[in-house]
């Protein structure tokens, strides 16, 4: 295989070849990112000569995420954890967890990071402050992924599935599976992330444009993906509606909604669609207090979003296609 000339350098690079000359032979005058740009564009074509040992700094992507305590996020962070093990040593991937009650937090974080960083990934609340941050960030031309939940306002590439689209998923499921007529209700964190916005307007959308006698659709209970708060909020649900017939969990926290309904003598009468397949939403399929999982993949939505910010660094050869990530619907006979 042929040397790589320094057009080859720049042409990956998107720079000019005198900036390439400059960088590759030391002689300054180039902004530190456009350094990394060059040298990484180097390193990917395999330039055989040494670099200066300037220029071997490490690339830092940072991941800032929320919640760490629960299931989702645990289960994105170690997909992150197993990537960044697969990566070139000049690569670093740092997981940073926020509190996602905190946007001014997270909007500080955004613009003012304590590390040298080359790109962005980021799964936290859509707020306006935080809206604000993202779109300057985006302005500098760092290279940002949003992965799991869309900020409003923003042109940033997203990767997820299509959380309307698994709303209307849980509805037709849910109007067409019902074991009686009744009443049906959503659960959700709350209305600061996106994608629980969209999911429970799926659902809704589509049990009203399929409207039957058979069931009516109620609204949405806000439980904060809080176990104990969604377990209050069910219990005074069917108190309140002993009719009862259906319910579409939007968020987290389904193992006290399975504890809920394994314990009500009317709990086994209600159809439950929820997210995200994990051993204990697994047991609940199988003991029927849970009837469908949508699992949204966070696996294969940190691989993308990688893919993604490496692509924008020219570290990656390919190029990379970013349709909506599929959700895989579980139920107990395809376990």
């Amino acid at each position: 295989m042929p040397k790589p000339t320094f057009l080859d350098i720049a042409r990956r690079a998107g720079v000019g070849t005198a900036t390439v000359e400059r960088v590759l032979n030391g002689r300054g005058g180039v902004t530190p990112a456009t350094v990394e740009k060059v040298v990484a564009a180097a390193r990917s074509l395999d330039y055989p000569r040494r670099l200066p040992e300037a220029h071997h700094r490490l690339i830092r992507i940072e991941v800032i995420l929320v919640r760490p305590d629960a299931t989702f996020f645990a289960r994105l962070s170690r997909a992150f954890e197993r990537i960044a093990a697969t990566l070139d040593r000049s690569i670093a991937v740092h997981r940073t967890f926020l509190d996602e009650a905190d946007p001014a937090a997270i909007a500080r974080r955004i613009l003012d990071p304590d590390m040298r960083r080359a790109g962005l990934i980021l799964a936290v609340p859509d707020h306006p402050l935080v809206s604000a941050a993202l779109r300057k960030l985006e302005a500098e031309n760092i290279p940002t992924v949003q992965i799991v939940t869309e900020i409003s306002g923003t042109s940033g590439a997203y990767v997820g599935i299509d959380n309307y689209a698994a709303g209307r998923m849980a509805g037709l499921l849910l109007s067409r599976m019902q074991r009686r007529p009744g009443k049906v209700v959503a659960v959700c964190h709350s209305q600061i992330y996106r994608v629980h916005r969209d999911r429970v307007r799926g659902f809704f959308d589509y049990l009203m444009e399929t409207a039957t006698e058979h069931f009516e659709p109620i609204g949405a209970l806000f439980g904060y993906d809080d176990g104990d708060r969604n377990a209050e909020q069910l219990l005074e649900a069917l108190k309140r509606w002993p009719d009862l017939a259906g319910l579409y969990n939007a968020g987290g926290a389904n193992s006290a909604l399975n504890d809920v309904l394994r314990r009500h003598p009317l709990g086994r009468q209600i159809f439950f669609v929820g997210h995200e397949l994990t051993e204990r939403s697994a047991a609940a399929l199988r003991e029927g207090t849970m009837d469908v999982v949508l699992d949204q993949a966070p696996e294969a939505q940190a691989r993308r979003a990688m893919d993604l910010v490496l692509a924008r660094l020219n570290l990656h050869d390919l190029q990379v296609e970013n349709p909506p990530i599929r959700f895989i619907t579980f139920t107990a006979e395809n376990l």
